[in-house]
């Protein structure tokens, strides 16, 4: 599956954006998306998951209560909203995706903890007033 990461921006310190992760190819796979981000400096860090087939999420402890992971399985698309934006938000954003049996349920967690195959070229966001 390919995947285009859209939507960032410029935002004001308490604003809120969402991002997009459009995903073609093989899409009537079984597929755990990713998002993730890297700041200036910084590791790459894991933000949150989502399982495409039942809608079941990860947080990691970061982005718990800020940040609401989505999907639109009829646009192929996942979707990161988050809230009350801090300065320290600013990073590329990434979306990635990683396979899954069809079989397979209750794996987000697991899965997002791991290692993904497919990856999408970053969207910056710039918090900034």
């Amino acid at each position: 599956v390919q995947l285009q990461a859209s939507g960032g921006g410029l935002v004001q310190p308490g604003g809120s954006l969402r991002l997009s992760c459009a995903a073609s190819g093989s899409t009537f796979q079984h597929y755990i998306i990713g998002w993730f981000r890297q700041a200036p400096g910084k590791e790459r860090e894991r933000v949150s998951c989502i399982d495409i087939k039942d809608g079941s999420t990860y947080y990691a402890a970061s982005a718990k209560g800020r940040f609401t992971v989505s999907r639109d399985n009829a646009k192929n698309t996942v979707y990161l909203q988050i809230h009350s934006l801090k300065l320290e938000d600013t990073a590329i954003y990434y979306c990635a995706s990683q396979r899954v049996s069809e079989d397979d349920f209750g794996v987000v967690k697991v899965v997002c903890g791991g290692s993904f195959e497919s990856w999408g070229q970053g969207t910056l966001v710039t918090v900034s007033s």
